[in-house]
């Protein structure tokens, strides 16, 4: 039986059904190392056979070391570089043959911290990491200034739980068809980065104007910018969901809108496209070069600016409903191509590609 080990940040429920979907499709033995649940994302962790969850508070860098010696896997995948602890783990593996990925969703953007990142990079990540597992086109750029060549890097580390949203495509079909819901939904952490001040301005301007007809908008999440969250009679801010629960709001809205000032990546986009949501997304969001055709199945607009998403908000609101259902349906084909059996594939090619 092949063991895996996981040395992770935060996890999500996507993560943990892509590797579901690994032990179930091959057998192997999975274990992951995690940091505490993140405040503003407390997911529920459910038991999964085969996946041993382990807490990185529960270790410090030499029983962790000894843990990982111990379990003798066949691979390592570690969240970034962050954890120093998870490094070291990654060299003695490296030292011994074993597969070690780097996991990232960073963007190449260019800029100083990243060059310096580059620089510092080439003096150890060559002994650290033997692969690069990113989620698209930019994190790999960035790879491959990292070092990595291009035939060690793969894309798609992120996928949406398929099984989970895919199928609420066709449950939604029937009653969307008959009555649209006029429903922006945002799925996002009430932070600076996801864009939730100047959306809610946005919108309730329009409809202050008398140009929203009767459509509303509905945000689900928490965090530091939740208590200051702009209020008005046709925005409602409904608090951080568990997964189980999404899919009740999501079958009364209608598109989905991701605002983002900087966003290298965004599964929550898969998740909607997957469930058959027409989608407005700002053109810092990274999934958008996968999941988004202008025009096709939804609106782009430009990150932080008041004017360019309100343009898409008319766009949209004065699309025919029939036509809503039909975008939607687009963005469903758009995000089947790729899931948690692809993902689990993908591992398992990794685990072959020894490293001199």
């Amino acid at each position: 039986m092949k063991k895996v080990l996981f040395l992770y940040t935060e996890t999500a429920p996507y993560f943990l059904a892509s590797v579901a979907r690994l032990v179930k499709d091959h057998g192997v033995e999975a274990h992951i190392i995690r940091w505490p649940v993140n405040k503003e994302a407390p997911f529920e962790t459910k038991s999964v056979d085969g996946v041993t969850i382990h807490d990185r508070e529960g270790f410090n860098e030499t029983s962790l070391r000894r843990f990982a010696n111990n379990l003798k896997p066949d691979i390592i995948l570690t969240s970034g570089w962050v954890d120093k602890g998870y490094l070291q783990v990654c060299r003695d593996a490296h030292k011994r043959g074993v597969p070690t990925v780097m996991c990232s969703d960073t963007a190449w953007r260019g800029g100083l911290k990243q060059w310096a990142a580059v620089g510092a990079a080439r003096f150890w990540l060559h002994r650290t990491f033997s692969h690069a597992w990113v989620t698209g086109e930019a994190q790999a750029l960035y790879a491959e200034y990292l070092g990595f060549s291009r035939d060690r890097i793969r894309r798609g580390f992120y996928a949406a739980d398929l099984d989970r949203f895919a199928p609420l495509a066709k449950r939604f079909e029937e009653g969307k068809a008959a009555k649209f819901p006029h429903r922006f939904l945002c799925m996002a952490r009430y932070i600076p980065s996801k864009g939730h001040q100047y959306m809610v301005e946005a919108f309730a301007e329009l409809c202050d104007a008398g140009e929203a007809k009767d459509w509303e908008l509905w945000c689900i999440g928490t965090g530091e910018l939740h208590p200051l969250a702009h209020e008005h009679s046709r925005i409602k801010h409904l608090g951080f969901v568990q997964a189980d629960e999404v899919w009740k709001y999501m079958e009364q809205s209608g598109v989905f809108i991701l605002p983002s000032l900087y966003e290298p990546w965004g599964v929550v986009v898969h998740e909607h496209a997957a469930a058959g949501f027409p989608l407005m997304l700002s053109d810092a969001v990274g999934a958008r070069h996968r999941f988004l055709k202008d025009g096709h199945n939804g609106q782009c607009f430009i990150a932080g600016d008041k004017e360019s998403l309100k343009k898409a908000f008319r766009e949209v609101i004065a699309t025919p409903d029939a036509e809503l259902v039909a975008m939607g349906l687009r963005s469903a084909e758009l995000a089947t191509d790729w899931g948690p059996k692809e993902w689990a594939g993908t591992l398992m090619e990794l685990i072959d590609e020894r490293h001199g």
